[in-house]
Parts: C-alpha cells; sequence; structure tokens
C-alpha cells in the first residue's frame, strides 16, 4: 500500500466506526482517518474539498441520508473518491445497486482484519475489490439480464402472424378453430405452433401462455 492513505468512516453506529478505527490501526499504521460521520448528512458537512480521503468506509442503512444517496451524491461532486461498502445489507439488490453507482469494493460487517487489509490494498493499487460472493452475485445478475434481454430480442423478431397465432392459442378456442380464424390449414397452424414452442423454449400451450402474458404479447 502507497504512503499516506486517507480514510473516512461513514456509519450511524458509534461504536462500530471506533471498532472500523481500531482494526484499521492494527493493519495499517500509515493511515490518517480524515473524519467520522453518522450519515451522509453528516459526510457532506464534514468532507473537505482541499483535503479529500482517498477510500470512504460506507455504510447503507443509516438515517438521513442513507449509502445509496450518499454514495450517489459523491460520485457527481468528488468522482476521484473511491468507495468501500462495509455493511450488514447482503441482498443480491442491494449490492448490485451499489456496485452500479461504482462502488469500489463490498465487506459484510464481520469483516476479519486480514480481508479488510486486503480490500484497502486492493482499492489503492488496483482500482476495486470484490469478493468471490460479490462477483458471484454480479455475474449471476448479469447473466439474467443478459437472459431477458435475449428474451426481448425474440419477442421483437416475432412476425404479424405468429403474435396472431399467439394471441389466438392463448384463448379458449381449439387449434382447428385458431386455423380457421387464421384462414390456414390445421397442419400449417401445427407448424406455427411447433415452432412457437421451440422458440419460445416452451412445451405446451399452458406455458406459451403463461409466457406471452408475462413478456406483454398477451394482455389480460
Amino acid at each position: 500500500m502507497k504512503d499516506g492513505i486517507s480514510i473516512a468512516i461513514v456509519d450511524d453506529h458509534t461504536l462500530f466506526r471506533k471498532g472500523l478505527v481500531s482494526l484499521i490501526e492494527i493493519i495499517e499504521k500509515d493511515i490518517t482517518i480524515l473524519f467520522e460521520a453518522d450519515n451522509g448528512l453528516d459526510m457532506q458537512q464534514k468532507i473537505t474539498p482541499t483535503h479529500l480521503p482517498d477510500i470512504v468506509l460506507m455504510d447503507i442503512n443509516m438515517p438521513g441520508m442513507d449509502g445509496f444517496a450518499a454514495v450517489e451524491w459523491l460520485s457527481k461532486n468528488y468522482p476521484t473518491i473511491k468507495v468501500l461498502v462495509v455493511s450488514m445489507v447482503e441482498t443480491e439488490e442491494g449490492i448490485m445497486k451499489m456496485l452500479k453507482l461504482g462502488v469500489k469494493g463490498y465487506l459484510s460487517k464481520d469483516v476479519e482484519p486480514d480481508e479488510l487489509n486486503n480490500a484497502l490494498t486492493a482499492i489503492i493499487n488496483k482500482g476495486f475489490y470484490y469478493t468471490d460472493f460479490i462477483t458471484g452475485k454480479l455475474v449471476h445478475t448479469l447473466q439474467l439480464e443478459k437472459g431477458e434481454n435475449g428474451q426481448q430480442d425474440i419477442i421483437a423478431k416475432l412476425n404479424d402472424k405468429e403474435r396472431r397465432f399467439i394471441q389466438l392459442a392463448c384463448s379458449d378456442l381449439t387449434y382447428h378453430e385458431v386455423a380457421a380464424r387464421m384462414f390456414l390449414s390445421p397442419k400449417t397452424v401445427d407448424g406455427y405452433r411447433n415452432a412457437m414452442f421451440e422458440k419460445l423454449n416452451v412445451k405446451s400451450r399452458v406455458a406459451m401462455a403463461l409466457y406471452a402474458v408475462k413478456h406483454g404479447i398477451v394482455k389480460l
């Protein structure tokens, strides 16, 4: 770790803040704690534009201004400051929201000294620190987003006859009646059915109906 690292701690629990200070003093002697703050609003009052911290250790659940709002404010006003979240909030939604706001690392409040040291060192040297847990959450969310985007691409490429078939198939009409409505032969409608099952990755008429409702092809 480079010399002269400065840190600010933003957390509404005084005992936890003091515990972090003690932990930092144990793992690294050459770190300056610039200030401690109870929440984002308190941080705004205490931060000095001419003497900014290199890293802010940020909690999430705080009264007044929570961690999400505080990180957003920092990114707009002091984008060079790196944020390391230290929080008990470990929901995928909370983690991903913080990562999308640009935080450089995410730790649980039960962090061990070695891991805190690794995180601070990595953020200073590499610019970020993500544990296997956080990386797994990130990959999972990206996979879901990719899958959802893929489904939207499939839906966007459906032609008018395919949409019409799906809409009619989601009614109480038989396939023969669907064929009559579409002025097609039952064999052609069977072809539409098989093609839609494959394209939408479903195996039954009910599953196709659920898919159509979920993705807005059919309105209830």
